[in-house]
């Protein structure tokens, strides 16, 4: 049984998971905040659960429309509707697809029936679109076909991927889903297969809140796949077109480091941080995102043969820029570049071409910092510094320094 539990408060998607899980003790069930997380994708359909629960108290009439909403879409889920009140005199006017069950307190065995019936309701639906000739093409992303993840819309595309918005049936949620371009020849060994792989390698092992969520990986019609967690609130570049005050810019300072120290701490370096990899929840809270450029320490010259560039050159270490060897510590510079940014509104250095850029990161002074900044001058020179000897030596000694950081009042 798969269940996706939606209520604006924690106690009733815990007491729903309780009665549910008396009778199925296995119950996969997937919760949503309602009115705290995103609102669901207008093309979400929920298709990947047995059913769904919608759980509101007085005024329920705000759950009544949302359920509405949610039944009016095409093939979305069944609906049982707890609605945590006496039964009204004039009952409002039934609506296909939802199940309204009333009381003040939850009658387990009558939710537990009504459950059973919109999964059997919800299989017979299924079974009739399954015979549908088009039903199919829900699971295509242009010419690879992906079962199990319905196709939404593409959103983007890039060197050695397409981009598309999808469900994830399996998740039970809206999902980023990278398609790779082509699976290589095993003898052709593509380098940036290799990174487009270590990309889930290196962020399936890791379970931290300031890094991306990765829910499924594969090969499908000799094409890779990755479904990724999905940032309606967007990225930190487009955030930082309206200006950043000092504590928020200090906050996420301090979320990015700790994604960092955890994954240093794995022998893996990200190596293309910058303003567009970082993005934003509904909470407040910033994830780092986008490994595609990330190495192993110890896959350095299977990953990279020469020494090649890469990397965006506006954040780029000193080294980076010059193709010298590279350690945890020219994250930390790029760091320092995004929280320049976010700090001052600007970049620390600009240049008509990337080769100017990359050539101030090596000689150029650290522009002068405006007084106001001044309690958060000596983090940034630090971080800035040309030599990594000079710079905080590891995530995880930034995080201290973040910690014992005194802003006057």
């Amino acid at each position: 049984m798969r269940l996706l539990v939606i209520a604006p408060r924690e106690d009733y998607r815990l007491l729903i998971r309780k009665h549910v899980e008396i009778k199925w003790p296995d119950a996969a069930i997937v919760e949503h905040a309602l009115g705290v997380e995103p609102n669901f994708d207008e093309q979400f359909a929920a298709v990947g659960f047995d059913a769904v629960i919608i759980a509101s108290a007085p005024p329920t009439s705000g759950a009544i429309d949302f359920a509405a909403a949610q039944a009016s879409k095409v093939e979305f889920a069944p609906i049982v509707l707890l609605l945590l009140e006496d039964p009204p005199e004039f009952p409002p006017p039934a609506v296909p697809g939802v199940h309204p069950l009333y009381g003040r307190k939850v009658d387990r065995e009558r939710l537990l029936k009504m459950i059973v019936t919109a999964s059997s309701d919800h299989r017979k639906a299924l079974a009739l679109l399954r015979a549908n000739p088009d039903y199919e093409g829900r699971y295509r992303f242009g010419t690879v076909f992906i079962r199990g993840h319905r196709c939404i819309r593409q959103v983007g595309s890039g060197g050695m991927c397409k981009i598309y918005l999808a469900e994830s049936e399996r998740a039970g949620t809206v999902v980023v889903l990278k398609v790779f371009s082509q699976v290589p020849d095993v003898s052709e060994r593509f380098v940036s297969f290799d990174r487009f792989l270590q990309e889930y390698e290196i962020v399936a092992g890791l379970n931290h809140k300031n890094i991306v969520r990765i829910y499924d990986l594969g090969v499908a019609d000799d094409h890779a796949y990755i479904a990724m967690e999905h940032f309606p609130a967007g990225d930190l570049r487009e955030r930082m077109k309206k200006p950043l005050n000092p504590e928020t810019a200090l906050g996420f300072l301090r979320q990015i480091a700790s994604a960092l120290d955890a994954i240093h701490s794995v022998g893996v370096l990200h190596r293309d941080l910058k303003p567009a990899n970082i993005m934003l929840r509904p909470d407040g809270s910033v994830s780092l995102i986008d490994f595609g450029l990330a190495k192993a320490n110890e896959n350095d010259i299977s990953l990279t043969g020469t020494r090649e560039i890469f990397g965006t050159p506006y954040y780029m270490s000193p080294e980076q820029g010059h193709a010298e060897v590279i350690d945890a510590r020219s994250d930390l510079y790029s760091l320092g570049v995004v929280f320049y940014e976010m700090l001052i509104g600007r970049k620390p250095y600009n240049g008509a071409t990337a080769m100017e850029v990359i050539y101030k990161h090596k000689r150029a002074e650290l522009p002068e910092i405006a007084p106001q900044f001044a309690p958060y001058e000596a983090m940034l020179r630090r971080l800035l510094a040309k030599s990594p000897d000079d710079r905080f030596q590891t995530a995880e000694e930034l995080l201290t320094a973040i910690a014992r950081l005194k802003i006057p009042a």
